[in-house]
């Protein structure tokens, strides 16, 4: 018969996660988060309203900024890490954002295939005649 042991513990925690699995995460945790989003916004409201970036990067760095309070938000307030404990909620948010995916580029072929296929406007107007 042979015995199993838990994994030493090695004393790394992964950001946002519980320094023991067996309690919550703690204030801290959250307070750390609330600041890093908190920073993120004004950052993204500052490149926005001034003029210290080159006008036409403003879109692009205002999208870089979302993506990374999206993982501020996934990591501190969600808890959600590369551990085996959140393996389920890592394949919840891959279905999530797929199906999000699929609504939008559906969406967008759409009215993409309507818009090619509608009639010019004189013409509609001679119809309604």
């Amino acid at each position: 018969m042979t015995e199993s042991f838990p994994p030493p513990d090695t004393g790394q925690v992964a950001p946002g996660d519980a320094s023991n699995t067996d309690r919550e995460p703690g204030v801290s945790s959250y307070v750390v988060g609330l600041v890093l989003a908190s920073g993120l916004t004004l950052v993204s409201f500052a490149i926005a309203r001034g003029s210290l970036f080159w006008q036409p990067s403003v879109p692009t760095a205002l999208i870089v900024l979302a993506i990374a309070q999206m993982g501020v938000h996934l990591v501190f307030f969600l808890h959600l890490t590369s551990g085996p404990d959140s393996t389920n909620n890592v394949l919840a948010l891959a279905f999530g954002v797929l199906i999000v995916f699929l609504i939008i580029a559906g969406s967008l072929w759409i009215m993409a295939n309507l818009d090619h296929n509608m009639l010019p406007m004189e013409r509609l107007m001679q119809m309604q005649r």
